[in-house]
């Protein structure tokens, strides 16, 4: 009798919250804005990783004609006829695997020293300009660096630069051929460019997290700029390493320039001269030709074989560039 009256003689607002006290006990202490906001961002990272999970397997189901054909040796056949329905993919993760490497052969020494500059050496006046430049090379579309490369870069090495090194190492097997222009070292030097950036913007702002502690206990111990400098760099390899393999994927995932520069050829040579093709520039240029059921999922199954491998290496890149903060900061705090 006593439980009855009470709660008839509770006041509205009792009532809301003995009712919502199941509701509390489940979100907590947070108030009702919070854990909205909360669970707003959780539905949104969900998405992310669901849009992601979406594509995986919508790929893998539209790849698996040439799966169930193929299996597992579609990676290592080098055919590639579709008026006979044989298909491989070893010659286009050739070109992609050696246009790549190309480029961070020449980009990541060029990324590396604009980031030391930038870092150790440059007054903030010019600093800043700089940095502005070398960011904006990757606004410019992927489509103007491929034009610039077909009428700018394209003549000169195949009339000046590309003769003059196989005069003097036309020996080696990589530097053979009939160059023309097109292949895989144009498309190389076109990817350096566009890797530059990203390239130097993770290793400057890798270089900045190291304390300042390790360069001054340096300069205090006798040690030169230079010797500081490398002592800094020694400390922030892991970081450099992930700018490195970010720059890496952003050069295997590179479609229109590629396309326009490195002659789009199926053929796996040692020459560097010689054309060839990679695995995006290959969608781009037969995707909308694909007449068969099959030739479409081997392109798809292209695209399947693109996206775990850039998708691999941007989980590591990650990951070493998240160690090396996190330890430099650690080092800092200490």
């Amino acid at each position: 009798m006593s439980q009855t009256t009470t709660t008839r003689g509770a006041s509205p607002a009792g009532v809301l919250r003995l009712l919502a006290a199941p509701i509390n006990a489940w979100r907590g202490s947070m108030s009702p804005l919070d854990w909205l906001f909360k669970q707003t961002t959780f539905f949104f990272a969900l998405m992310v990783a669901g849009a992601v999970i979406f594509i995986i397997i919508e790929m893998a189901m539209n790849s698996s004609l040439t799966f169930q054909k193929f299996g597992w040796s579609f990676v290592s056949r080098s055919a590639w006829n579709p008026v006979r329905d044989d298909f491989g993919s070893l010659p286009f993760v050739y070109g992609t695997a050696v246009s790549s490497i190309l480029a961070l052969i020449i980009a990541v020494p060029v990324s590396v020293g604009v980031g030391v500059f930038l870092v150790e050496t440059a007054p903030k006046k010019l600093a800043t300009p700089i940095s502005f430049v070398v960011q904006l090379l990757a606004a410019i579309p992927s489509v103007v660096y491929g034009l610039w490369g077909i009428f700018v870069l394209a003549p000169l090495l195949r009339d000046r630069i590309y003769p003059a090194i196989q005069s003097k190492f036309g020996y080696l097997p990589i530097f053979r051929g009939n160059p023309n222009g097109l292949g895989l070292l144009t498309a190389g030097i076109i990817l350096s460019i566009m890797v530059v950036p990203i390239v130097t913007a993770v290793t400057t702002d890798v270089m900045r997290a190291a304390p300042e502690a390790q360069r001054e206990a340096s300069l205090a111990l006798g040690a030169t700029k230079w010797e500081a400098t490398l002592i800094v760099l020694q400390n922030a390899r892991s970081g450099i390493t992930g700018a490195i393999i970010l720059g890496l994927g952003r050069a295997i995932g590179e479609t229109m320039a590629v396309t326009m520069v490195i002659g789009n050829r199926p053929e796996i040579s040692l020459s560097i001269f010689d054309p060839s093709y990679t695995i995006a520039s290959t969608i781009a240029n037969e995707f909308s030709e694909a007449t068969t059921e099959i030739y479409k999922s081997a392109l798809v199954e292209l695209g399947l074989i693109l996206f775990v491998i850039t998708f691999v290496i941007n989980i590591a890149a990650r990951l070493l560039v998240w160690a090396a903060t996190r330890g430099q900061g650690k080092a800092a705090d200490a």
